[in-house]
């Protein structure tokens, strides 16, 4: 078991790299990707249960012990990233779907990796799983309200069928995954050790799809697409941590925020722009996906290597 362990870790350290291959194979090949665009949604279905199977009630406990924290790390996610992608948005003056792409990344939850490159960076684990949590479980209400009130004028949207989808993909499976792992117990325990690994191969698989499904137009908004995610993502990390320092948080806590803000659930952004918007919508979600991986990584990787302060 500790053998497979490290090889499940090794996979998924080289995420980038599984990306950039595939990302290239469907640029390649679009036509034995394209096929597979509908089954995004079930794709992102199986990723979000595997988040419930290593999720518990625990998980919420800081609600009530660390009100102040938990709230805190909500309203800045939902208040900073819809925001900068709508300022980055208008800034590059990016054409009303890319925008409207943008935005829904910047409307997402955040993602699991926020979890792993806290715990990395050696930030307060325990105040990250909580706030991806509860901003999880919230998605549903507050990003098809967001979304809608920031790119409404840009493009159509059916606020309801936004909700509808989110509980679908995301809140269904999730309580379908907690309720599994409150009723099997230690049985999942070894199902638990490969959820990373399937995570892995079915976001890349999802990526590959989205890049088949826009492979004509990516030539055309590729650039520009790609310096929009970065702002929007180095924003995030840095007015993250900002912030949550300006509300008098440790560095520790500080450390987990920025993680919080800066790394999304782009890939339920992918699944929903292909759903109610159209693929080019989706390239800011499939590009988020690796890119925060890779800044993630640096910043966990810089700030595990020194020393704490307050």
């Amino acid at each position: 078991m500790e053998r497979l362990e490290k090889v499940v870790k090794l996979v998924t350290r080289l995420f980038p790299l599984w990306v950039t291959l595939c990302t290239l194979a469907a640029l390649w090949s679009p036509s034995s990707f394209k096929p597979y665009g509908t089954t995004i949604p079930w794709l992102l279905g199986l990723v979000m249960l595997g988040m419930g199977l290593t999720m518990s009630l625990d998980d919420f406990k800081l609600v009530l012990q660390r009100p102040k924290d938990v709230l805190a790390g909500v309203l800045l996610r939902y208040l900073i990233m819809p925001t900068v992608a709508y300022g980055v948005a208008h800034l590059l003056d990016l054409p009303p779907s890319l925008a409207a792409g943008l935005i829904l990344v910047g409307c997402c939850p955040s993602g699991t990796a926020s979890n792993v490159m806290t715990l990395i960076a050696k930030g307060d684990t325990a105040l990250s799983v909580t706030v991806s949590s509860v901003n999880t479980v919230l998605a549903p209400l507050v990003t098809p309200f967001i979304f809608l009130f920031l790119a409404g004028t840009m493009i159509p949207i059916d606020t309801k069928a936004l909700l509808i989808d989110i509980l679908k993909i995301v809140l269904a499976p999730i309580a379908a995954g907690v309720i599994i792992n409150r009723l099997a117990g230690r049985a999942i325990r070894v199902i638990q050790t490969f959820v990373p690994l399937v995570s892995v191969v079915t976001i890349i698989a999802i990526i590959s799809i989205v890049i088949a499904l826009s492979a004509q137009k990516l030539a055309t908004v590729a650039v520009i697409a790609f310096v929009a995610v970065a702002l929007h993502n180095g924003f995030g990390l840095g007015l993250g941590y900002g912030a949550a320092r300006g509300f008098g948080m440790t560095h520790r806590k500080s450390k987990a925020i920025a993680f919080e803000i800066g790394m999304e659930n782009s890939g339920l952004a992918v699944a929903l722009a292909l759903a109610h918007l159209d693929p080019v919508a989706a390239l800011p979600g499939a590009i988020f996906s690796v890119w925060h991986n890779f800044t993630g990584s640096v910043l966990a990787g810089f700030w595990s290597g020194r020393a704490d302060g307050e």
